[in-house]
């Protein structure tokens, strides 16, 4: 599983923290860190601690808070997704595809007015510039 920031991906200021390239065992592992981390623990979850995810230009820190804000930055380099436990909670029901089978599709893992979004898609690839 690889991460990476696209920047104004669709030239109107939409930017969005990819997290792809994976399989269906990783689906599960990542899954289950929301979960086990977030969910069950209520603790941050720091995607540069995972040594199944290599990070591309940027790093993804996953929290808990009192609502659901969506990926914020000040460095373009260091992303905090803050959502609420019903934000991380549907995130996990929206990886479960993933960890049935594998697939070709993507999704959007939350759903907020936000100039950054977090994709997952496991077939996407890294484009050298």
């Amino acid at each position: 599983m690889e991460l990476d920031y696209i920047e104004n991906i669709d030239g109107h200021d939409q930017n969005i923290v990819r997290l792809y390239n994976f399989d269906k065992a990783e689906a599960i592992l990542f899954r289950d860190l929301i979960v086990d981390t977030i969910i069950d623990k209520k603790q941050k979850l720091d995607l540069a601690t995972l040594d199944f995810i290599t990070p591309r230009n940027c790093n993804l820190i996953f929290g808990l808070f009192k609502t659901d804000e969506g990926i914020l930055t000040k460095d373009n380099e260091t992303f905090f997704c803050i959502l609420t436990l019903e934000g991380f909670t549907n995130m996990a029901r929206l990886l479960e595809p993933f960890c049935k089978k594998e697939s070709k599709g993507y999704e959007y893992l939350y759903e907020i007015d936000n100039p950054t979004d977090l994709l997952f898609c496991p077939t996407a690839t890294f484009d050298e510039e």
